[in-house]
């Protein structure tokens, strides 16, 4: 359980430390889905469905035991992913959006740019980069 209400620039600056702007890919189907992910120890689950509620994102936390890649186990991990195009393209791209500082910035400069030149990329996710491109996400800011 969360000890207070989470802020829009908490919620920032823990992305800037613990989030990452990616791609899901599947090699078989020749397909990259974006994704937004958040990954903590499993200790942090709360702390993460706070992000969640704060966002108003309709995504589930999942908790599982990770093992690392030298096959020993690693203390369990609670993880968010965000694909939904909904959420990406409402809530997510707008929530960063010129809010990011430091590498985070480029990171998601880079993603966003990536969803719309990369041809693995479903069609109807380059909906966020047109956005981005015409400036939607500039004129009309939320989450400030």
């Amino acid at each position: 359980m969360l000890y207070r209400k989470l802020t829009y620039e908490y919620v920032r600056g823990l992305i800037e430390g613990e989030g990452t702007f990616t791609f899901s890919t599947y090699k078989a189907k020749k397909r990259k889905v974006p994704a937004f992910v958040l990954r903590m120890s499993a200790r942090d689950t709360a702390l993460i469905e706070g992000v969640v509620k704060t966002l108003g994102l309709d995504s589930r936390v999942y908790v599982y035991n990770h093992q690392g890649h030298d096959g020993h186990q690693r203390q369990p991990q609670a993880m968010l992913i965000v694909r939904e195009l909904g959420n990406l393209k409402n809530i997510i791209v707008p929530f960063f959006y010129n809010q990011l500082a430091g590498n985070k910035a480029f990171q998601f400069e880079d993603w966003l740019e990536s969803i719309g030149h990369d041809p693995w990329v479903p069609e109807s996710y380059k909906t966020i980069y047109r956005l981005h491109k015409n400036g939607y996400y500039k004129k009309n800011p939320k989450f400030l």
